[in-house]
């Protein structure tokens, strides 16, 4: 699954931040930095992704 969000991260960076951590600061600083560049909005998103780890994972 984390393939399928850096793939849409890469798209569409802020998505990519909002299906890995919703509506938080990390939502809203990503959207800033796509705004200010597109590049650094990417490595962002790609950061977060990769930081957070896997999400609901089954026991």
């Amino acid at each position: 699954m984390d393939l399928i969000r850096i793939i849409v991260a890469i798209i569409l960076p802020p998505l990519g931040v909002f299906l890995q951590v919703g509506l938080g600061k990390h939502f809203w600083l990503n959207i800033l930095l796509t705004l200010l560049g597109y590049i650094p909005g990417i490595v962002h998103a790609v950061w977060i992704i990769a930081k957070t780890g896997p999400q609901n994972v089954a026991r």
